[in-house]
């Protein structure tokens, strides 16, 4: 077995990847924005960008992979992805949609964290914790909300000294580059691992004060909620649930702020699936490794990777329809 396919063995997600950089498509761009090393081995970091290729075009960004051992969300983007470049094959109507709007990912932020099932990426640094942003939250989580004390411990977030881990900084850089030039984005960071229900978060992590775009948040839900009334999705900021230190898409907003106001509308979410069902409905799931994180019944993974669906084409009619929900 050469060396290639015994990565793909261990991160079968990135496969998926490279099949799907195989199409061959004026509106399709993927892109290696650069690699981490662990163990002797390279893990690639792969962009893709599909639609035009003017970055002030109302977009949506969909990421995944940032705690490594949450499989699934990578899966769903990968599956998105799937449909949506197979659809761009015949549907000429798609096509001429996505000549004034653009999709913008990365399906796998941390590479090494996924091949080895771990929640932090190789250098034990939980990526969520890493952005130089800290909790205003007095009562934020000992641990959870993310530490210094060492890298042997979950929810590390790495030491003060040392710069952003590389895919962090990667990830960054990616969005200021790919998303803050869009006139109207809409970001998703997909997450499993908490609740019994699918949450919709919205911004802030490090505090519980009003989100500086809450009237967007309201508008949007509202919109939701009157569109698919029978949608499953529980939406409220991340900060009613936990706040915590470091939290990337909080350090994103707020660059974004600095840099453009009100001028442009950057809206980051982050979709947490609801693992805990998974595990309650199969309850010996507990006994493998990836079963807090991940639905292990095939039945169960084929409708998860169904059931976002509808979302992501929402949220990127949003986009092109900024009126509706800008203020």
């Amino acid at each position: 077995m050469n060396p290639e396919e015994k990565l793909y063995r261990r991160l079968p997600e990135l496969k998926k990847l490279r099949e799907l950089e195989l199409n061959k498509d004026p509106l399709v761009n993927f892109q290696t924005l650069g690699s981490v090393q662990h163990k002797g081995r390279e893990y690639p970091i792969l962009s893709v960008e599909i639609g035009s290729q003017d970055k002030s075009l109302p977009s949506i960004g969909l990421f995944g992979g940032v705690h490594g051992i949450e499989k699934i969300g990578s899966q769903v983007i990968l599956s998105f992805l799937n449909t949506f470049l197979q659809q761009l094959r015949w549907d000429e109507d798609l096509r001429t949609r996505m000549e004034t709007c653009r999709i913008v990912s990365i399906p796998l932020v941390n590479p090494i964290g996924m091949a080895y099932n771990t929640r932090s990426n190789g250098q034990g640094v939980d990526l969520m914790r890493n952005a130089p942003v800290d909790s205003e939250d007095e009562k934020s989580p000992l641990l959870v909300s993310g530490h210094r004390l060492s890298n042997k411990l979950p929810w590390f977030r790495g030491t003060p000294e040392e710069k952003m881990e590389i895919e962090s900084m990667l990830l960054c850089e990616y969005v200021r580059e790919q998303c803050f030039p869009s006139t109207c984005h809409i970001s998703v960071d997909f997450h499993s691992g908490f609740g019994l229900r699918d949450r919709f978060w919205y911004p802030f992590a490090k505090s519980r004060e009003d989100f500086p775009r809450l009237a967007e948040v309201i508008a949007i839900k509202k919109l939701l909620d009157e569109t698919f009334p029978h949608h499953i999705y529980k939406v409220e900021p991340q900060s009613k649930v936990y706040t915590t230190h470091g939290d990337l898409w909080d350090h994103l907003f707020l660059q974004h702020q600095e840099i453009y106001g009100r001028k442009h509308c950057f809206m980051p979410w982050t979709l947490e699936m609801g693992s805990w069902l998974w595990l309650k409905k199969n309850p010996l799931q507990i006994f493998n490794p990836l079963g807090l994180y991940n639905p292990i019944k095939e039945h169960r993974h084929e409708r998860i990777m169904r059931r976002h669906l509808l979302l992501i084409n929402f949220l990127l009619r949003l986009t092109r329809n900024p009126k509706s929900w800008v203020k």
